[in-house]
Formats: structure tokens, sequence, C-alpha cells
């Protein structure tokens, strides 16, 4: 039995005008399942693949009240495509923020709902990842988190160290999931969080029981008679097994 990552879940208050303000950021298409998701793919995309990880924004009319634990970190190719690519996004409605990130290489900036996120410089790691460099998780204990994601999910652990530890698709595509030492507590729902989905043929259940002895939590978040199970893992932050595919 195994899983994988196979996009993110974002709360938004318009989930419409999130999804546009990331298609475009992203260079993605944008489509809906149903009122209140807006569902965001690369163009001419199969899902699920590992060569990149979808969004899905969904309604939600409670504020953004703290940072997000979750944000996502985009790639960039030269100093010229990284100013060239903040200067777009916030064309689009993206602002500058400052998360205490100090003097730092990189750009930290919020979506029009204030969701933080950040444009990396070129770095030779992320040359092949996509727009997408990481899904990037905050954390207290990298290794313990490495240690469960490690088992939870299929892919490939590429670095741990006290501070960061880093997975990536065995199939060597895709962007990677990053765990970074914060000082930060976890101390409401997460706004974003990771969905799963077992493979073709797995039992949902099975792949439950599975990462349920790992660590992982039952939690309610206000779900009610959905075909997915909803967790919380070893520091509590909230993710989602869906139905396989």
């Amino acid at each position: 039995m195994a899983t994988r990552l196979v996009q993110i879940h974002m709360k938004a208050a318009d989930d419409e005008a999130v999804g546009r303000f990331w298609a475009q950021a992203l260079g993605w298409g944008m489509s809906s399942e149903g009122p209140g998701v807006t569902n965001l793919e690369p163009e001419g995309f199969v899902y699920p693949s590992p060569t990149a990880v979808c969004i899905d924004v969904v309604h939600d009319p409670n504020p953004k009240t703290v940072k997000n634990r979750v944000h996502l970190d985009l790639a960039t190719t030269s100093a010229a495509h990284q100013a060239g690519l903040v200067a777009r996004l916030r064309s689009l409605g993206a602002t500058p923020i400052d998360v205490g990130q100090g003097e730092v290489p990189w750009t930290v900036l919020a979506d029009p709902e204030g969701n933080e996120f950040c444009v990396l410089e070129p770095r030779e790691i992320y040359r092949d990842t996509g727009p997408v460099a990481a899904v990037v998780v905050d954390c207290a204990d990298p290794r313990a988190m490495a240690r469960f994601w490690d088992e939870a999910i299929d892919w490939t652990l590429h670095e741990v160290t006290d501070d960061h530890a880093r997975l990536r698709s065995a199939k060597g595509v895709g962007p990677y999931l990053e765990f970074v030492r914060t000082p930060d507590v976890k101390t409401v729902k997460n706004r974003v969080h990771l969905d799963l989905r077992p493979y073709p043929g797995d039992e949902q259940a099975a792949e439950a029981a599975r990462i349920r002895a790992l660590g992982a939590v039952d939690v309610n978040i206000g779900q009610v008679d959905v075909p997915w199970t909803v967790f919380a893992d070893p520091e509590g932050n909230e993710f989602c097994v869906l139905t396989p595919m």
C-alpha cells in the first residue's frame, strides 16, 4: 500500500478570485468541480501525476488570523526572472510582507487574501520542478516530521537535518515537500493543508489505518458525511486521505 501527495487545499473567502490569482501566477488552468471550489492544475495535465501538486481553493467565510503554516515557494531561473516574476505577481494583486525573514535573497509576498508565499532566487535544486519549487510546512521538529511523512507517502527523503527536511516524488519530478523548523506554535486550524490519494486498487480504509498506525490522529474540522478521511500529523497539521485514483 502507498499514497501520494496530489494537491493542496487552500481556504478563501472568494475562491474564484484567489483561484484566478494563482492560475495567472503559475500559468495554470482554472476550473470548478462545484460551487465554492476552484480547481487549478497545469494546462494539459492528466490528474493525478507527480509532475505537479495541484491546488483546490475552497470557499470558507472565516477570516485568516495567523501566518499560514503551509505555503508555496516559487522557482526562478535567473535574477532577471525573479525580479520580473515579483513585478508580475504584484501587478496581479500580491503584496510584500514581513514575516520576520530579515535580509534574505528571496522575496516574501502575500496573495490577495493574505496567504504567504516566497519567490525564490535561482537555485539549481529547483531547476526542473516547474513553477512551484516546494510546498513548505512550518514545524518544530523536521526530523520527526520527516520520519512520519517518509512513511506516510511514497516520496523519497532527500535531506534531513535539525532545521530542514526535504522529500520529492520517487519519480524525480515535480515540486519538493519541505519541513522547516520555526518557533511559531500552531494555534488554529490550517487554512492550507495537504491532500493525499491512494493508488488505484488500494483501499482507502486500509491506507487510513496504516497512516493512523504511523501516528496520525483522526480530527473533526466540521466535515460531515464526506468520502475522505481527515487526519492530523504528529504536530497537529490537518491533512486528508482521499479516495483512490
